[in-house]
């Protein structure tokens, strides 16, 4: 199984170490598309675009299971494609002297988020040096609180001191539901990274 991977899932990323033990070779790679910077940071790339985003090229054991869980965590919707965070599709990958076929996991351009940025001519290595990610700029008790906080199943309560609370609110990771705090969107989607 070939897929190019950008932004999270490369070498050296955050995700990486969920497929790290299937990798049989990687290699730098390009793919034609248009790349947008997330509000958490990392970037996401939707199939239309001249630009050459860059990335690898992942050779991975096959496995149905590791298919699944790739598609789960892209948010495949293989009962109804148009509803999918992201769709997976088969497209030229450029290597250094040669040209491959590989599975790539596009954006659905209906799901792009508003505050998100367009990367100029895709370089989101350059855009991540530049300004890392929010999840590599976080402290280590603003981690914590946010995975703990993210794997609260119904309204227990977690408890927060106050200038964690001010700077998670700074944030926007948080949102103040009276009695209990919550996760807002950017801070599930910094739970989602960071999970």
């Amino acid at each position: 199984m070939k897929f190019f991977f950008y932004g999270s899932m490369t070498e050296g990323l955050v995700h990486f170490h969920r497929i790290k033990d299937f990798v049989t070779s990687c290699q730098p790679a390009k793919i034609q598309g248009k790349a947008y910077r997330l509000k958490v940071g990392y970037p996401v790339v939707i199939d239309e675009g001249e630009d050459f985003i860059p990335g690898q090229l992942v050779e991975l054991r096959a496995s149905n299971l590791l298919w699944a869980l790739l598609d789960e965590f892209h948010g495949i919707n293989s009962a109804d494609e148009i509803k999918s965070l992201h769709f997976r599709r088969q497209r030229a990958v450029h290597l250094e002297s040669s040209e491959e076929q590989a599975w790539v996991y596009f954006l659905n351009p209906k799901k792009l988020p508003t505050p998100a940025k367009l990367i100029p001519n895709g370089d989101w290595e350059t855009v991540l040096q530049q300004e890392p990610p929010l999840v590599d700029q976080l402290t280590e008790s603003q981690r914590n609180y946010i995975l703990r906080l993210g794997q609260v199943t119904g309204r227990e309560i977690i408890p927060i001191d106050l200038s964690l609370y001010r700077e998670l609110m700074n944030l926007e990771m948080i949102v103040d539901k009276g009695r209990r705090l919550a996760l807002s969107k950017s801070g599930h989607e910094v739970f989602r990274y960071l999970a």
